[in-house]
C-alpha cells in the first residue's frame, strides 16, 4: 500500500521573541558554530527582515536579511535539518528576492562557508554568482577560521 503524500501548507511569519527558543534549537542542530540568542535579538532590534517558515506549529526554517541602500544582505538562512532537501531553501530564497525587490534593492548579497558545498550549489542553482572571498571569515573547529565565498544575485 502506497502512502499518500499530502501537500504541506507553509506560511511565513515574523520572528518574534516567543519563537527564539525554537529558532535557536534549529540553529544549534544545523550548525557547528550557530548564531547566538544575541544575534537574533540584535536582528529584531535593528528591524532586519527576519521571517520564519512554518507548517502548522512546525518550524521548517527561517531567514534574516538586512536592507541597504540598493541591496539586501542575507545574513542567515537555515532549514531545520529534518526538512532539508525538500525545497524549503528555494522557497525562502524566492521570498527573500520578492521582498528585496519590493524594497527597491538591485542586488542580493551573501557569504557562505567555502566548505558548505551543498549550500553553494543551491545558491548557484538559484542564480547567485561567485564574486569573491573573505579570508578567515567564519569560526571553525579548534579555534581555526574558515574562508567565506561571497555571492550575489542581480535582481
Amino acid at each position: 500500500m502506497n502512502a499518500v503524500l499530502r501537500p504541506v501548507q507553509a506560511r511565513f511569519e515574523p520572528l518574534a521573541a516567543q519563537h527564539l527558543d525554537a529558532a535557536l534549537l534549529v540553529e544549534q542542530q544545523a550548525y557547528a558554530h550557530p548564531w547566538l540568542r544575541a544575534n537574533f535579538l540584535d536582528s529584531m532590534t535593528f528591524g532586519y527582515q527576519a521571517q520564519l517558515l512554518m507548517a502548522g506549529d512546525t518550524l521548517l526554517g527561517y531567514f534574516v536579511a538586512m536592507k541597504g541602500v540598493d541591496e539586501v544582505h542575507l545574513l542567515n538562512i537555515t532549514v531545520a535539518p529534518k526538512y532539508q532537501r525538500q525545497g524549503w531553501a528555494r522557497v525562502m530564497l524566492d521570498a527573500i528576492a520578492i521582498w528585496a525587490r519590493g524594497q527597491g534593492a538591485q542586488w542580493l548579497w551573501l557569504e557562505v562557508r567555502l566548505g558548505n558545498l551543498r549550500a553553494i550549489e543551491v545558491y548557484q542553482a538559484h542564480g547567485y554568482r561567485r564574486v569573491g572571498e573573505r579570508k578567515s571569515y567564519y569560526p571553525a573547529a579548534q579555534g581555526q577560521r574558515e574562508d567565506a565565498l561571497v555571492m550575489n544575485l542581480c535582481l
